[in-house]
């Protein structure tokens, strides 16, 4: 703990990553911790999403809600707890957790990439995939509502897998987020960790809206079983309505093709599903406006606040008064879009074991060209062009996984996304694992000796 400690605050003053570190609580801890679970008593971070924590005040990236404290742990922080993490601090995230950067005002500047401080280090778990790349811990906890631990891994070049759909629990007081798209998990160095970590935090709980998917056993078992056939997968470099993907994304996507090939897995080329991404994006934004409303409405019957609108940022603002004009219409039919989009998924990926896209359609976008300081609509639409392939796979509930496996000659990571069926999770870490073997990027780590 002493060792995390000097770390994250190397860290934080570098990278601005972390928030609501508490030192002389955490040393305590640590000093009279017994081991327990498959950690022990390992140092690690929550994200600043708002997962509910007795010890570990939150802010959700927003002035408004700086310091908000829970009487009770989430579900998921009390099986962390039973699975050997000690937690010692937050790491940061953009307000509400609604942008593909870290740039919160919040957070007094915005979360620098480890490997180009002039870009993004993604988001919304930005600070949790700057804690791991950098050493500050092996494991961080995120979350992933619409591409939240897949854009930050890709972003700082490490191991990010979006759980299916009630995988993870999300209580005990709330069943679902965001319309059922958000789902929580951890970013790791290694594949290995991963497995590891799911290992203790997998499970439906009681009264979830959604039911787990069966578990086939310990995730760390599995992952050295080897496939019985070769796979199919296929794979996507074109991205929808002819949004832009850069060539360096592309070239990650055949450098990964041709090593599955050299496997003995068959890699095709795939036309995309016939989706209507635009409706998609409309619905995906409708949710989240409603998501805004419901937070800042409740936070106010709480805490009364009549200088509100100016602790919030200009997008958030503008997704407030979004969500107070939306019907019930409107909201049922974007949850009924995504339900059709889970179920067009899955037939699409019936005669395919895995799908391989970019995870990104552009290289860490550079600092300040995504903040929030536009209205709302128009910045999701930008968010939705930078992050054309992670979304609706919130909406389908299948798992995805972020693998770097790519860096450019400048040293910046670009990370390709495989798509799972719903509740394979172990078949993504297996193909995951099996790339790590063959192209290993732990030597790509971002650590200093401290």
């Amino acid at each position: 703990m002493r060792c995390a400690l000097v770390l994250a605050e190397d860290c934080d003053n570098e990278f601005n990553a972390l928030c609501y570190v508490r030192p002389e609580e955490a040393l305590a801890q640590a000093e009279t911790s017994e081991l327990r679970g498959q950690f022990g008593a390992l140092p690690f971070l929550l994200k600043d999403s708002g997962l509910a924590s007795t010890t570990l005040p939150s802010s959700v990236g927003s002035r408004l809600f700086a310091g908000l404290k829970s009487p009770i742990n989430a579900t998921l922080n009390e099986r962390f707890i039973s699975d050997g993490f000690i937690s010692f601090g937050r790491t940061t995230v953009p307000e509400f957790r609604m942008a593909p950067t870290t740039e919160a005002v919040q957070n007094s500047g915005p979360t620098l990439n480890p490997w180009d401080k002039t870009r993004s280090a993604g988001g919304s778990s930005g600070g949790a995939a700057v804690a791991v790349s950098t050493g500050v811990v092996p494991i961080a906890h995120g979350s992933d509502g619409g591409g939240s631990i897949r854009i930050p891994a890709a972003c700082c070049g490490v191991f990010g897998l979006k759980p299916s759909r009630g995988l993870v629990p999300l209580g005990p007081s709330r069943g679902e987020a965001w319309g059922g798209l958000a789902a929580d998990g951890v970013l790791t160095r290694t594949v290995r960790d991963t497995a590891a970590a799911l290992d203790g935090i997998v499970g439906m709980e009681i009264g979830a809206p959604y039911a787990a998917p069966e578990v086939p056993g310990k995730y760390l078992d599995l992952l050295d079983v080897a496939f019985d056939r070769p796979l199919r997968i296929a794979t996507w470099t074109q991205a929808f309505d002819d949004i832009p993907v850069a060539d360096e994304c592309i070239a990650a996507v055949d450098q990964a093709a041709r090593l599955l090939a050299s496997m003995g897995h068959e890699v095709v080329s795939a036309p995309l599903p016939d989706l209507k991404y635009k409706s998609f994006l409309r619905a995906h934004q409708d949710v989240l406006a409603a998501s805004v409303t419901l937070t800042v409405n409740g936070k106010l019957r709480s805490s009364p606040d009549a200088a509100w609108r100016e602790k919030l940022e200009p997008a958030i603002v503008d997704a407030y008064d979004i969500g107070t004009t939306l019907s019930a219409e409107t909201y049922a039919l974007a949850i009924n879009r995504f339900h059709a989009l889970a179920r067009q998924m899955e037939v699409y990926m019936s005669g395919y074991d895995f799908v391989l896209s970019p995870t990104l359609t552009q290289l860490p976008a550079k600092l300040g060209i995504m903040t929030m300081e536009s209205d709302f609509r128009t910045f999701r639409n930008r968010v939705g062009e930078y992050t054309t392939f992670l979304a609706i796979i919130n909406a389908s509930g299948q798992p995805a996984t972020n693998v770097p496996l790519y860096w450019t000659e400048d040293g910046i990571p670009v990370g390709i996304q495989f798509i799972g069926h719903f509740g394979k999770e172990s078949e993504l870490l297996r193909l995951s694992a099996r790339l790590e073997e063959a192209a290993p990027w732990i030597d790509r780590y971002r650590g200093r000796v401290s």
